[in-house]
């Protein structure tokens, strides 16, 4: 019988992780276990995804609003210290910020504008241009931008970011200055002690302050680099993929996934025989068109994945097939034609004109903005997904 049905997505329930888990266990047992009830086989090149949530539960990797403090307290001894490009996150980085302040005397925040890194709205662009205001250019106040546009809440939270930030810098004791500004030098006419802490443009903001006069300069990623009195860490990322956990703590992005993905693989190979891929996946990588938020605030997509999630799609358009290659054909005859030309594609398809309008993102992105999108955010229950199909075509 004729195939009719393409790549399938499977949410996987799982039992509440916690610290001591064996993970790699958990995962082969949920997936032969779903296996077996819902009725579907494993084969080779299934791909089993991993929220990183769990892992990091599995290792117990949680650090306290202290130890932040401690680790921020020993680079900046007293320092001031200048904050800027934290994204707008209750989750993400309240709990952080409120380690920086207690390990600080003055904090001054420099936040960019319109929006976050990661596209959460402090104003909206029109705005801006209404007012005259070239936001790379202009620096303002926090006084000069309520004169501006008063008091600003965020469209989905409700909550005014600017008041809540400094009023979480100031319940640690700490003075807290705000200032607006998209240029990493402005930072430095405040203070010579900066924490940058953007996510994805980290690296051009570091070396930008340091050839124009920083004298210390750290991000996210180098906080809770180390254990800090026994806390979680995580040696690439520090606090980048951070989560709030409770009041006083946070999850931290999990450590040394690849011995997890690929012990996976192997105790699926032993008990099945067949070879799927795997991988550990945090934010997938997509933009929201009404909020207008990019989802990535992890460092990373995917921490750790097999071998054979490496590379991109190489993959051809069907529709420009069948409207310029083959555009006499009909029916049967097109179909034969279209599936005799994917069976003989090159194998790297790059600047052909047969693959423009497929998706070049690595294999990864794309897989794990499918699992996150398919497990979700809140209470589905589905800390892993099973997909098969995924590598296939139409002539398999």
């Amino acid at each position: 019988m004729e195939r009719v049905v393409g790549t399938v997505v499977r949410g996987l329930r799982g039992p509440i992780i916690n610290k001591g888990d064996d993970i790699e266990q958990i995962v082969v047992d949920t997936v032969l276990n779903a296996s077996n009830v819902d009725g579907f086989s494993i084969e080779d090149r299934d791909i089993v995804t991993v929220t990183e949530s769990i892992v990091a539960r599995a290792q117990g990797n949680y650090a306290t609003i202290d130890d932040i403090a401690a680790d921020v307290q020993s680079k900046f001894a007293g320092d001031t210290i200048g904050v800027i490009f934290p994204i707008l996150s209750r989750n993400r980085f309240a709990n952080n910020l409120q380690g920086i302040a207690r390990g600080a005397k003055k904090v001054v925040l420099m936040l960019s504008y319109p929006s976050d890194e990661v596209g959460n709205h402090l104003v909206n662009i029109d705005e801006l241009d209404t007012k005259g205001i070239n936001p790379w250019t202009d620096i303002l106040t926090e006084p000069q931008f309520r004169e501006h546009f008063g008091q600003v809440t965020h469209p989905f939270t409700g909550v005014d970011y600017i008041e809540y930030y400094k009023g979480i810098v100031e319940s640690e004791g700490a003075e807290c200055e705000v200032i607006f500004s998209n240029n990493p030098k402005t930072i430095l006419s405040y203070t010579k002690s900066v924490l940058t802490c953007d996510i994805h443009s980290r690296f051009r903001t570091k070396r930008i302050l340091k050839a124009n006069g920083a004298e210390k300069v750290y991000g996210l990623d180098d906080i809770l680099s180390e254990s800090i009195n026994g806390s979680g860490f995580n040696e690439a990322y520090g606090l980048l993929g951070s989560n709030k956990a409770t009041e006083e703590s946070v999850k931290l992005f999990p450590n040394n996934c690849q011995p997890i993905v690929d012990g996976i693989q192997a105790k699926i190979k032993e008990l099945t025989g067949k070879t799927v891929e795997v991988m550990v996946y945090g934010d997938g990588a997509f933009k929201d068109p009404v909020g207008k938020i990019w989802e990535l605030a992890d460092p990373v997509v995917s921490p750790g994945f097999t071998e054979g999630l490496k590379g991109t799609p190489n993959e051809v358009k069907l529709k420009y097939l069948a409207d310029n290659n083959f555009s006499q054909l009909r029916g049967d005859e097109l179909k034969q034609a279209i599936s005799k030309y994917i069976e003989n594609k090159q194998e790297d398809l790059v600047g052909s004109m047969e693959a423009q309008g497929t998706t070049p993102r690595r294999l990864t992105d794309l897989i794990g903005s499918l699992s996150d999108l398919t497990s979700g955010s809140g209470d589905k229950g589905t800390p892993m997904v099973y997909i098969q199909g995924y590598f296939d075509n139409y002539t398999v």
